[in-house]
This record gives C-alpha cells, structure tokens and sequence, in this order.
C-alpha cells in the first residue's frame, strides 16, 4: 500500500468539490428511455439501447471535454508512450516518430471541429508519440557507462551520497576518477559501493580509495521480472560491489566530472557545472546531517524510522523492522509521499497564518492568507530538496506547490487537475519513472483517493444523520477521523493492489487494520513534532520534539510487529502479462472520468479480473537457471505430475538470498530442496587448488569422468545429487549436469544431455551434441527458464530474460573486453528452440 495520506486526502476535499456527477443525459432522453422499458419487450429495448451506445458514448466524450476532464488523461498518454518505447526491443527510430508527431500535429491543427472523437484520439496518438520521443531524450542524456564483467581493481573517486547501515556498514556512492589493478577500459562513471569493515566514515566531497570488488547491475531473476539494471541506468550507476577493506581517504580536491550520464553539464558554462555540482554535494552533506542528528539524538530502530520519514534515508533501520512494516501494510510510511508534504504545508500555513492574524493591523493591511502560503511554500520546497529526491516526494511537493500557488494567484485548486499536471511535469522530465512501482503505486493511491472522496462529497446529504448534542457532536468527530482514516486505506489499498501483485507478488493482509491503528499517530503525534523539530534544529532546540516522535514511531513499530505475527499475508505467482495493463485502462477510466462512461472502467476491471482467475495457469518450466549459472533449481517429478508443487529443488544447499528471495513468490515456492551429497568418500570433481586456466592432466581426466558417471548413475529426478563442485539429475529421461568451474565442461558434454557451467569455457558448444549453458551464453539471455523437450534429438524451449536488439541498458552484456568488440543483439530469440 502506497501513500495512504490524510492529510493529502483532506486537501482532495478542497479540491474535489468541483468534481461532481454530470448530467450526461437529458430528462428527455431518461424519459423516453423509461417510457420505452415499459412498453417495448425486453430484446427490443437492449437492441435499441446497444443503437444508441455510440451516440451516448460520442456525448459523453464530448460532456468529458467541455468540463476539462481529458487534460486528466495527458501523463496517460505520455505514459503509455513511454512505457511502449521502453518495453519494445527494437523501437522506431527517432526521425519516424518525429515525422509521425509532425503529421499528427499539423492534422490537429487543420480540424475544424476539436470537440470530437477524432479530435480526442488524434491528441492521444500526438501524446503518445511525444512520450517516446522523450524517452528516447532521456535515455541518450543519461549516457551511463555499465560495467561489463565482475572484476576486482582499485577504486579511486569522490563521495557524492552515502547512507549508514543497520549493522554499521556503509553505502557509497562514488563518481570514479580512475581504477587500477586492472585499469578499466570502460569504467563506470559511477558506482555503488558498500563498505562493512570499520572505518572512519567517509565525508561527502571526500576523495576515497580502496580495492573493491565492482559487478555489472543484476538483471531480472526470472524472464520478465524486474531489471535492476534499468533503474541503474536511468540512476547514473555504472557498477555496484563492496570494499575487500576499510577505504582510505585523501585531502586532494575533488576532480571535476567528465561529464560521462551528465550530457547536460556539457551544456552549460564550466562555472554553472561546477556550481550545480557544488550545490548537490552541499544539499546532500546536509541531508546527511539531518540524518545523523535524528538518529543521534533517537537511538534505534526509532531514530532510523524519523530519519526515512524527514531524509528519506531507509538503509539504517534493522531488517526485522523493515519487514515487520512490510508484512503489517505500514511501509508506505517510510516513503516521503503526500501524507508528509500535506502535513508539513498545514502545519506551516495554519501556523503562520494564524501569528499573523493575531496583529490586527498587519492582518487588515496585508493579505495574511497569501503569506502564508508563500511560506509554506518555501517550506515544502526545503522539504523536498532534502529528501533525496524520491518519486513520491517530488509528486507530492508538485501537487502541495501547485495548490499553494493557487491560492497565491486567487485560483481555485481541483485536485485531478493538480494530479495530471504533477504526473506530467515528471514524466516530461523522467519518462522512465514510469516503468517503477513507486510512480505507479503513487499516483493509482492519489487517484484513487480523489475520487473516492469526491464521489462521498457528491453523496445525499442524509445518508448519514446529524448530532446536534454536544456529546454526541464530539462522537461524530472522532466517527468521522477514524470513519476517514479507514476510507483512505481501504481505497488506497485497492488501488495499489494490482501493483502489488504485479511487481512484488505479495498482498498483505491485515493492512487495514494496521493503518487504522498506525495512522492517527502518524498524523497526530510523528509528523508535527518531526516538522516543529526540523524548524527548531538551526537553534539547538530540536531534541524534545525528537524524542516525542522517537516515542510515536516506537509505538508504531509494536504495532507493525503485531500485526506482523498474524500472517504473512498473501502471496501470488506471476500473473499474466495482460493483467497489469487491462487493470490500469479500467482503473484509469474509472478514476478520471466523471459522466457514466467511467463505469465503462469497473467494466474492464471485473472482465480482466474474471478472465485471470479462469485462465489457465501458464506452465512451469522444466528449469529455472539465474543470470550467473551458479543458481539452477528443477520441480520433482515427472513431466505430467510434479510431486510438490511449493517446493524447488535446487544445486545449493544454501541458495542465494537475492536470487531465491524472488523466485519464492514468483513460483509460489514455500521452500527449497537441498542437494544430497553422493553417497560415498567425499569427493570433488577438480581440486579447487590447481592453478586457474591450465588444461587437465591425463589421470585428472580419468579421475572427472568416473566421478561424473558415477554421479549421474546415483542421480534422480526428486533431488540434485552433489559432489564437490558439481550436481546432477535426471530429469524426464534428461541427464544434466551443474559445474561451478569450467575445467570439466568437455567430460560433461560427453556424458550428460544438458551442461549448465558457471564459468566461461574454452568453446561454446558441445561437440557430442548436448546442449551448453555456460556464463559466456548467459551474460548474453540473462536468467533462463527451460522446457525439456524431445530427449533424442535434445530439443529445448528456452525462455530469456533478454532476446533481439539491444538497449543501452543491456548493451554492456555484449560488449567483448578481450577484443574490444560490441555485439548488437543478443543471442537468443525469445521461445526459442535450441
């Protein structure tokens, strides 16, 4: 759940107002309408209404347009370009769009009658094409240079972030300015690096040094799950890793930037770059004051929590607390979103407001009202900027901005409209934004949450009844708050959910209830103590509001680790690839649009609903295997009847959290099968002493085979079966064979009907006809997931995580550093036989 706010939802009730029921059919038509359902026979009736749908509907288009509503659906259209830009494999290029912009810009012009379908579609089309042109904009001004291999070297470059972690290790973020030990042909121009060994932290501005071991961004743990190494591009980080050792600081100045995925300094004066980049580094130092003197000043997982809240820092709160909120629905608490934005702009704005009032001169002189949103203004904008930047943050401080700049220039704010114009200023910016869960969830809760309360403000007046008392005028106001607070998560929920399931395949549970009990304090108690301190901290007096709301996150962690011990909550395989998109068009349509065409959106969402829950559910793969080899897990059983369902065997006994941790609820996996070691003397298939990259002996040869043979004879298809260094099975007649190094490939291929190595051999196919997967293949496809085919002719379907042309984000995989060379596809074709 994401961006459950009151406080942004009470400033949708100012603006909601003028968000009402229209009245798209005229009494006359009801009328004739009522007169012929009781006359006509019922087919005669459907038939006549069916007639009329296409007027009705041109109408409400129309009605849509003259009430300013189709501006809602322009970050839509932007959108939708985007997003298809960024999932084809091979776009169109640049000049076609633009050529097809152009026609389509000069059509719009030419029309005679704007107020029409056409019309509406041909903007739509015109947007579309714009938000893949800034797509492509944004893609070759990010430039981002991505590591290519894993490889071990000296790093030496500027701190520009870092973040504190809950163990007391540190993250880096460096912009390098040289390597060594190898000295990188293509270094990264920034990377990520994290530091465990104790040392004295690394200032921001500071040159640093030190032997790290720096690996390319991972990609998708399974085809078609998230690729980390898009949010790294469009990010700016070239490689991630860790010191082997404490670095060492330097008091050289630091160098200036390149300019490499910083087009846009080339653009300006030298002393402008410089001066940008000085004003980052400062605003960033700052930022991480404010964090260590929060948590200075709140120890624990409190202190971590209020500095997510103020800074956006997340890395410092200890994992059991992180995933208490994950699992109790509270996470959306950590994120900077409008629930903090709205409190911080009213408390600023009744605040000042209110000091000023209190001069009767000044308040009859000056218009106070007008101040006092200026002042929130510029409160709000230090806000942001000392948040780190965040998708919720900057969407929240445009839409709180934009309203506050209403009242300064006596306009009335609506709410959609500050919506669709926020999402636009980010999209016109950051088009990728629109690929994550964080644009996503954001603006589907803040949608969702507009409307919702605007259709309750367009209520009858008497559905619920009046209390006059004072007694009962006081129940009614804390009916209200908490009638409020359980609206907002129940919508916010819902809106979110999709996106949940989607991209994390994890619903929680009891989320209501955690917010119910969670938000009155977050609202009442953490955020105007946490704002009063943040204005206080300049003048040392900041500590007693810090700890007031060191006390209320206190309380809100008990209240996450409770509600966590009722469930995990619900988990969901992954869903079919048109859920997402037909969910988010009827949620779309529902949420802005306000004649009766917006039930055309609960339409789409019940039919794609109902389509998902009875389609089939895709067949899994005989295999999965990770990006890197090392990982490869196989469902027991047969091909018709696996024996568990929830559970994967795989070839570690200790799979790899980051990997397996994605897999689990993806596959539905409950747990992994661990490998059985070979019954017998312990043994390894290659000493794992003998020098690297030298051939083996005759008797080493020897020796291999026989362990394999009698490893493949001791194989079954319920479990790997293991010796040092290598794993086997038999799966559906199939003999596969797992090695951790390359030296064995050629006796394995002889052997076995499927090679899987995590190493680069010396050739790339089997010359006995089994098929090879080795690292080489697979820095190209990424992660695998395979069906076994027919086993005398060793056929496979494979699906890749990556297949035809590639993107700059994928383009470092195929970049050949012995030679220099880059490919420009990848490898495999998508459901390819091999």
């Amino acid at each position: 759940m994401s961006d459950l706010a009151q406080g942004e939802t009470a400033m949708a009730d100012a603006g909601a107002q003028v968000d009402v029921a229209l009245p798209d059919i005229p009494p006359s038509v009801r009328r004739r309408a009522a007169v012929a359902k009781r006359t006509n026979p019922p087919f005669i009736y459907w038939r006549e209404r069916c007639a009329r749908l296409p007027a009705l509907c041109t109408a409400a288009i129309a009605l849509e347009a003259r009430h300013g509503h189709l501006f809602h659906f322009v970050p839509v259209c932007l959108g939708a370009g985007a997003a298809v830009w960024f999932a084809l494999s091979a776009p169109p290029p640049a000049t076609v769009i633009a050529c097809i912009l152009t026609a389509l810009l000069a059509d719009i012009c030419f029309q005679t009658a704007p107020a029409t379908a056409r019309h509406a579609m041909l903007c739509a089309a015109t947007l579309t094409c714009a938000g893949m042109l800034l797509a492509e904009w944004e893609t070759r001004r990010a430039a981002t240079t991505m590591l290519d291999q894993p490889v071990v070297t000296i790093v030496t470059g500027v701190v520009e972030r870092r973040e504190a972690g809950a163990s007391g290790e540190w993250r880096y973020v460096m912009r390098l300015t040289g390597t060594l030990e190898p000295t990188l042909r293509r270094p990264p121009q920034r990377i990520s690096v994290l530091a465990r060994s104790r040392h004295e932290p690394l200032a921001i501005g500071t040159l640093a040094s030190g032997r790290a071991r720096l690996s390319p961004p991972s990609g998708p743990a399974l085809p078609g799950m998230n690729d980390f190494a898009f949010a790294s591009y469009f990010s700016g980080i070239g490689a991630v890793g860790f010191f082997l050792g404490p670095p060492v600081a330097f008091t050289l100045p630091p160098v200036a930037p390149s300019g490499m995925g910083q087009l846009w300094l080339e653009f300006l004066p030298k002393s402008w770059g410089e001066f940008w980049l000085t004003a980052d580094q400062s605003l960033f130092a700052l930022r991480d004051q404010i964090s260590i003197r929060i948590r200075t000043v709140v120890s624990g997982d409190p202190g971590a929590f209020a500095a997510s809240i103020i800074t956006g820092e997340r890395r410092s709160m200890s994992e059991g607390a992180t995933e208490a909120l994950r699992l109790s629905g509270l996470a959306h608490i950590t994120a900077i979103s409008g629930l903090n934005m709205a409190l911080a702009a009213g408390i600023f704005f009744v605040g000042l407001r209110a000091g000023l009032s209190l001069f009767p001169v000044l308040a009859q002189t000056y218009p106070v009202k007008k101040i006092a949103a200026a002042g929130a203004l510029l409160a709000v904008t230090g806000y942001v900027m000392i948040s780190g930047y965040q998708v919720s943050a900057v969407r929240a401080y445009l839409m709180t901005s934009i309203m506050l700049v209403a009242v300064l220039v006596d306009r009335p704010a609506i709410s959609l409209r500050n919506l669709a114009l926020a999402a636009t200023l980010i999209l016109i910016v950051q088009p990728s934004a629109v690929m994550g869960p964080s644009f996503q969830m954001s603006f589907a809760a803040t949608a969702a949450l507009i409307a919702g309360y605007a259709g309750w403000r367009s209520r009858p007046r008497n559905v619920l009844p009046r209390f006059r008392a004072r007694k009962y005028v006081v129940l009614a106001t804390f009916g209200r708050f908490f009638g409020g607070t359980l609206a907002t998560s129940l919508i916010g929920g819902l809106a979110t959910a999709i996106f949940a399931i989607s991209h994390f395949h994890r619903l929680s549970s009891h989320s209501l209830e955690a917010n119910l009990i969670a938000m009155p304090l977050i609202s009442l108690v953490v955020m105007p103590a946490g704002f009063i301190a943040m204005i206080l901290m300049p003048l040392g007096l900041d500590a007693p509001f810090l700890i007031v709301m060191g006390y209320g996150l206190e309380w809100v962690l008990i209240v996450a680790q409770e509600i966590a011990g009722w469930g995990d909550g619900y988990a969901f395989t992954r869903q079919p690839t048109w859920l997402l998109p037909m969910t988010v068009t009827g949620f779309l349509l529902l949420t802005l649009l306000r004649t009766r065409l917006r039930h055309a959106g609960t339409v789409v969402i019940v039919v794609t609903l109902l389509a998902a829950a009875l389609s089939n559910q895709a067949p899994k793969a005989d295999l999965a295997v990770s990006e890197d080899g090392r990982l490869v897990g196989f469902w027991p059983g047969t091909a018709t009847m696996h024996t568990v369902d929830d559970q994967i065997a795989t070839n570690r006994i200790r799979p790899p959290a980051f990997i397996f941790d994605q897999w689990q609820p993806a596959l539905g996996i409950v747990a992994a099968i661990t490998p059985q070691a070979m019954s017998g003397p312990a043994a390894e298939l290659v000493s794992q002493d003998r020098p690297r990259r030298t051939p083996l002996s005759d008797a080493e040869i020897s020796v291999a085979r026989q362990r394999l043979r009698d490893l493949l004879a001791s194989a079954n298809d319920q479990h790997f079966t293991c010796i040092k260094g290598a794993c086997a099975a038999m799966l559906r007649d199939w003999r596969i064979i797992t090695l951790d190094r390359h030296e064995a490939t050629g006796i394995a291929c002889d052997l076995a009907d499927l090679v899987i190595v995590a190493q680069r051999p010396g050739f790339v196919d089997c010359r006995s006809g089994a098929q090879l997967i080795s690292a080489e293949s697979l820095r190209s496809t990424g992660s695998l997931e395979i069906f076994l085919r027919d086993r005398s002719r060793r056929t496979l379907t494979v699906i890749p995580s990556f297949a035809g042309s590639s993107r700059p984000w994928t383009r470092h995989r195929l970049y050949d550093w012995r030679t220099g060379s880059q490919a420009d596809s990848h490898s495999a074709e998508r459901h390819s036989e091999w």
